[in-house]
Order: structure tokens, then sequence, then C-alpha cells
């Protein structure tokens, strides 16, 4: 909530209009990020009028200090919401960077992969703020990214499947 909206959208600013339409997905109880990817879209729309984007709402997978074990079924709760959505979305790409709700949405389209219905590619960029360990997101979604991408030399030392690109956000 707010710190991963700003940071997902300074990357989607450097982003050419062909990468239209954008759906964005947040958590239901999430009170910033809409009127941030509003306010963004509005400024967007000045140099790339034809661009389009769509809001979803899906379940919070996990709070803030959430304790694990609650933290499977509320992950599951949302998970249900997930992947009709991503059926229903069939993305291309996926561009995440660490809040909970990216986790159900990105096993929704591995699972749409393995079913061969559509191959999402799945882009992880960790947050900035991860200097030293990777979040709870990054720790599960490494393994399953086609790219994760890392903003400290430590933390590729650390995982050699990462990219490092240097501070991008």
């Amino acid at each position: 909530t707010g710190g991963h909206t700003t940071e997902i959208l300074r990357l989607l600013s450097c982003l050419s209009e062909s990468y239209s339409p954008r759906h964005y997905v947040f958590a239901d109880s999430d009170k910033m990020s809409e009127a941030k990817i509003r306010s963004f879209e509005q400024k967007r729309a000045e140099t790339f009028p034809k661009s389009q984007f769509t809001l979803h709402r899906i379940p919070r997978s996990r709070e803030v200090r959430q304790p694990w074990i609650s933290s499977v079924l509320t992950t599951l709760y949302s998970m249900l919401y997930s992947l009709p959505l991503t059926n229903k979305l069939k993305p291309d790409l996926i561009l995440c960077n660490g809040p909970g709700t990216c986790v159900p949405v990105c096993i929704a389209a591995l699972l749409l992969g393995l079913l061969g219905i559509k191959r999402s590619i799945i882009v992880y960029v960790e947050s900035i703020c991860r200097v030293e360990t990777l979040s709870l997101s990054g720790k599960i979604l490494y393994y399953f990214s086609d790219y994760f991408i890392v903003q400290w030399p430590n933390l590729k030392e650390k995982y050699p499947k990462s990219v490092y690109l240097g501070r991008i956000v």
C-alpha cells in the first residue's frame, strides 16, 4: 500500500505506449493505490491519449504482521479471485514489485501456463528498501518468476538467479 504503488508507477513511467492496456491489481483494503494510479494514468494520457487501463481489486492475501498459518488461508481465498481474473485478462506480462497481492496473481498465471491456457512472463522487481534480504513475496516468487530484479548488489550475490540493474525506482 502506498510505497509499492509509488515504485511500480515509477517503473511504468518508463514504458512505451505499446504496453497497453494495463491492468492494475491491488488489495480490496488498499485505500491509497487507486487514487495514485488514476492520477498517474491521467498524466500519462497527456502523452499517450490512446492509453488504456483497468483497475481490479482482490482480497488481500496477507496483512502486515499477519501470522503465517492464517496467511495460508487468506492467500488461498485471494487465489479464488485471482484465478478467474487472470484467466479473463490473459496477460502477456505481469510486472510486480512485492506486495502480497502479487503472489496469488502470479500463481494463477503459472497455473494457466501449466494448463496450456496462456503463458505469461512474470517480472518481479524487489522493492528498493530490501537491501539485505528478500521480502516474503520475493522469497516465493524468486523460484517462479522469469526475471527477478534486485536493486542492491548484496542481493545479487545472495540470489544468483536475480538480475542487478542498479537502482531503477
